[in-house]
């Protein structure tokens, strides 16, 4: 009889251990991971055919202000550019760059599940996800605001079949953790930024891109196949840093240290299990 009595203590048991793997910390990561881009991070402004610029316009920033072409060789109003970077024109450097601009924009276009959403993102508030649009192009005019959710590490892609335009004067706002570097617009074909307009991510188009007059770009401006112009603006390429709330990523549950707690929690419960069924059978 007294060998019997260890089966409920056992049970009891075991269904502790269980219940304390189940409640514990697993490793959650956002959704949708950033877009690597490799040998392109650096450049601020990268094309293939030509790269235009009118007036005085700067390019920089803290990831690299650097403007590559290739396999063009013509960069008209370069006098007029101040470039916190360096200039690559149809060399190995930027040939990589392109090479990892193509890697880079592919990625962004195969990114799934996507949602669907209206092609005016003009006073729209949205959450980090990968966004389509309903006639397969984009544009914005007012504000459209990025909301992180405390997430630092929140990634938001947008895939334009054909093109994105921006208004005059038109604003990309970023909210709680959202940052420009995890901002990804990728477009099938050409994008136009407005007069005045405040921009804010990655611009990987498959033909051209024209920032109009005084347009603002925190962020990058990099053309597949054709060219880039510019008139009179402001490019700063950005760094992210490595920091990622607890919102973003929880607790490694494959780390040594939680191997060494669970082992540590089922020794003390066999322990227990035993010290009974001994004294049990004295």
């Amino acid at each position: 009889m007294r060998t019997t009595r260890k089966y409920p203590i056992l049970a009891i048991s075991m269904a502790a251990l269980f219940a304390l793997m189940m409640s514990a910390p697993t490793n959650i990561s956002a959704a949708t991971t950033s877009v690597n881009m490799g040998d392109a991070s650096t450049y601020a402004v990268l094309a293939e055919e030509t790269i235009t610029n009118t007036g005085t316009s700067t390019i920089g920033g803290s990831a690299g202000g650097d403007v590559g072409l290739y396999a063009g060789t013509s960069i008209t109003g370069l006098s007029s550019l101040t470039i916190n970077g360096t200039v690559h024109m149809a060399d190995a450097t930027a040939n990589l760059a392109k090479i990892a601009l193509s890697a880079a924009y592919d990625d962004a276009a195969g990114r799934t599940p996507v949602t669907t959403i209206p092609s005016e993102l003009g006073g729209s508030i949205l959450k980090p996800g990968v966004y389509v649009s309903d006639s397969g192009e984009f544009q914005i005019t007012g504000t459209l605001t990025l909301d992180g959710e405390g997430n630092n590490g929140s990634v938001f892609i947008f895939k334009a079949g054909s093109t994105l335009k921006t208004g005059n004067g038109s604003n990309v706002k970023l909210l709680n953790g959202a940052r420009v570097c995890n901002i990804v617009w990728q477009v099938g074909s050409s994008a136009t930024l407005g007069s005045n307009s405040n921009f804010s991510g990655r611009l990987l188009a498959s033909s051209s891109i024209t920032a109009t007059t005084g347009a603002n770009v925190q962020g990058q401006l990099l053309a597949k196949t054709g060219s880039v112009t510019l008139d009179t603006n402001n490019i700063q390429n950005v760094v992210c840093t490595s920091a990622v709330s607890s919102k973003g990523t929880l607790p490694n549950t494959a780390s040594p240290l939680y191997t060494v707690m669970l082992m540590g929690a089922f020794m003390i419960i066999a322990g227990f299990v035993a010290l009974r069924i001994r004294k049990r059978h004295e």
